[in-house]
């Protein structure tokens, strides 16, 4: 038996693999989980989610595999009662949103076969026993999306309101200057959940009161798909949560499947994975304005090449280097 414990409790029960749940599997997000199970199965192992081995998995508790997608609390338990071997932990948050998980990593390291991170280059986590990893779930553009062609030459962003719980390398608050000062520009248009609650503890910071009013200016609401909305556009402000090497998230992705052009501000280290082709490096410029002068005036035909180069490279070796990462990296039960 293989048990997968989810990043949050949400995904129990087996929902983890839940394909026909619309909220649960938002823009494909548990394909990459879905298809490891289905691979699993033809292989003739049995996967579940790990609250099933914490109610009582069926003995010997010798056969039974456990990985983990980020919460301390349950493996611990799991080692305490040696419910199962510990196979792998994957940590799929960045340093700003759970440093608690980046400070365990010495006691990870000792306790599980493997640890993955988004990057073992430098930045404190060059640790033995860690390996690299971030899933996504397709190979290939995503045709209903990335064929469209009437697009508004603007910029979108699609991204929650939060606030950084460790403020070292975050871009949470260059993400929110950035709108802020194109937002005058009436150049860009805001999606994302929480942003009106003032009340909220992701509002309780500086950078979001500063610029609150012209965020609620360029602010449209939630939406139910990043693809469909993102279809809509010519460019999208793609900003990781944190500047550190090696962490590439669907972020950037994401714009590729739906054919957008990616305004990208994140991993230092950005060209060792991706070319640059592809997407706009806001590292260009000197101001946020400077950098929309530029975009705005994009010749249609350089748009047309760097939306086709975005779908060469997700088709190319480059690509399939992010693609189903969970069975290239071993996760065959035999790992």
């Amino acid at each position: 038996h293989i048990y997968l414990d989810p990043s949050y409790p949400v995904f129990n029960q087996d929902r983890l693999f839940d394909l026909g749940d619309p909220l649960l599997n938002r823009d494909d997000q548990l394909l990459p989980f879905h298809r490891l199970r289905e691979h699993l199965r033809a292989q003739g192992q049995t996967v579940r989610t790990a609250d099933y081995l914490l109610a009582g998995a069926p003995e010997p508790a010798a056969g039974h595999d456990y990985y983990s997608l980020g919460i301390l609390d349950n493996y611990r338990r799991i080692a305490e009662e040696r419910r199962a071997a510990l196979k792998a932990f994957v940590i799929m948050e960045p340093p700003v949103v759970a440093p608690h998980l980046y400070a365990a990593l010495p006691e990870l390291t000792r306790a599980f076969e493997r640890v993955y991170v988004h990057n073992v280059d430098g930045d404190g986590y060059s640790l033995d026993g860690v390996q690299r990893d971030w899933p996504l779930p397709h190979g290939a553009v995503l045709e209903p999306y990335w064929s469209r062609r009437e697009r508004m030459r603007r910029i979108v962003v699609i991204n929650g309101s939060h606030k950084p719980r460790s403020y070292h390398k975050e871009q949470y608050s260059t993400r929110i200057e950035a709108m802020a000062a194109l937002a005058p520009a009436g150049a860009i248009d805001l999606y994302g959940r929480g942003w009106e609650r003032w009340w909220s503890r992701e509002a309780l910071w500086m950078p979001y009161w500063r610029n609150r009013r012209a965020l609620m200016a360029i602010y449209q609401g939630a939406c139910a798909s990043k693809f469909e909305v993102l279809q809509r556009y010519d460019f999208c402000l793609c900003f990781e949560n944190m500047a550190m090497d090696g962490y590439i998230t669907e972020k950037l992705f994401d714009c590729l499947y739906a054919g957008t052009i990616p305004l990208y501000l994140g991993a230092p280290d950005i060209l060792r994975y991706v070319p640059d082709d592809v997407f706009v490096d806001c590292r260009q410029y000197r101001s946020w304005r400077e950098m929309w002068d530029a975009v705005s005036r994009m010749p249609a035909g350089r748009v047309a090449a760097m939306r086709e180069a975005g779908r060469q490279f997700i088709a190319g070796d480059g690509g399939r280097r992010f693609d189903d990462t969970l069975q290239q990296q071993g996760w065959d039960g035999n790992a």
